[in-house]
């Protein structure tokens, strides 16, 4: 077993440590709200009453996970620990940071002796009870040596079928966590994961704006139809070849508000799908889904349809992502 320290209890930062405490590692955590720090403390965790407190509760070498906003909040955090942890520690940033600013802190910390991993980390607010798929970049070695805490974040083979030939293979891929190589491959992983991810979204919510608009006005009476919505999304996941998580969200989404009046369609993008179509560009590389699904986001914040309505829905659905208002 190892002691992590985390710093960061937000819906994905606190549950990260409950998991890690069911797996019997020792957890120190941190949080700009103390109260987020005394709620886990009363659950096991050793809490700190600031960064500096909880380097002091550390063994050498010392591991800590960030796990606060991408962007300056991130780069402070890091730049805090730079200041104070020893050659041999580790940093270890969990959020969705930009590739670049990962081989870039790399580089800054190796001259102090001070190890950096990157870790895409996608299972939004499930993951306590499904694992995290992890994606993993920096020196291999240290990630090897972080490997008992990496696996019981990850969600480990579960009941998923195993992929023909993989039998074959080794290495963890089957239990849900990826060394993908040196400093910002983990996290340009995860980057090119969620620009995937918004073309899947905006692909089920079409499909579901014209079923939605089926019984038009416009359209000649005799192809007219007035479909269930919430009943297309639950058939289709038993059995269909689009089925998937995603589409299991959206299922529920419909079946608790099938015509979303709760969301306005103000679809918002954390990041990533900019990064990745930047990506697509720098490499000359056509990423037509991605680049329109993004844009599309662009403009649901202008005027809101049915689709977009969707898209929050489901963002709410598997991150707890709430809408903000336009503007903000």
């Amino acid at each position: 077993m190892m002691q992590l320290g985390m710093i960061g209890l937000g819906k994905m930062g606190a549950n990260m440590v409950r998991r890690l405490m069911r797996g019997g590692h020792q957890c120190v955590v941190f949080d700009v709200n103390p109260e987020h720090v005394q709620r886990l403390t009363a659950e096991g965790a050793v809490g700190a009453s600031s960064i500096d407190d909880l380097i002091s509760r550390l063994s050498t070498p010392r591991a800590v996970w960030v796990m606060v906003p991408a962007g300056a909040a991130t780069e402070a955090t890091v730049e805090l620990l730079a200041e104070r942890l020893n050659p041999q520690d580790i940093i270890i940033d969990g959020g969705n940071s930009y590739f670049k600013d990962d081989v870039r802190r790399a580089k800054a910390l190796s001259a102090g002796g001070i190890h950096y991993v990157d870790v895409g980390t996608s299972g939004g607010t499930w993951g306590l009870d499904r694992g995290y798929c992890l994606m993993i970049g920096g020196p291999e070695p240290v990630v090897k040596h972080l490997d008992p805490l990496l696996k019981t974040l990850a969600p480990g083979p579960g009941n998923v079928a195993r992929t023909p030939g993989r039998d074959l293979m080794k290495g963890t891929a089957e239990d849900g966590y990826l060394y993908c190589g040196p400093a910002g491959a983990g996290h340009f992983v995860k980057m090119v994961h969620n620009g995937i991810e918004y073309g899947l979204m905006q692909a089920y919510a079409e499909g579901f704006d014209i079923f939605r608009h089926a019984n038009s006005k416009d359209l000649p009476e005799e192809i007219r139809y007035d479909l269930n919505l919430p009943d297309i999304a639950e058939v289709w996941r038993r059995g269909s070849v689009v089925g998937s998580w995603l589409l299991d969200l959206t299922a529920a989404a419909l079946a608790e508000n099938p015509d979303l009046s709760s969301f306005t369609g103000a679809v918002q993008d954390s990041g990533e799908g900019r990064w990745t179509v930047m990506a697509a560009i720098e490499e000359g590389v056509q990423a037509d889904v991605l680049t329109a699904s993004l844009y599309t986001r662009f403009r649901s914040r202008q005027d809101h349809t049915f689709a977009e309505k969707l898209l929050s829905a489901m963002r709410y659905k598997f991150g707890g992502h709430v809408e903000r208002p336009p503007g903000r």
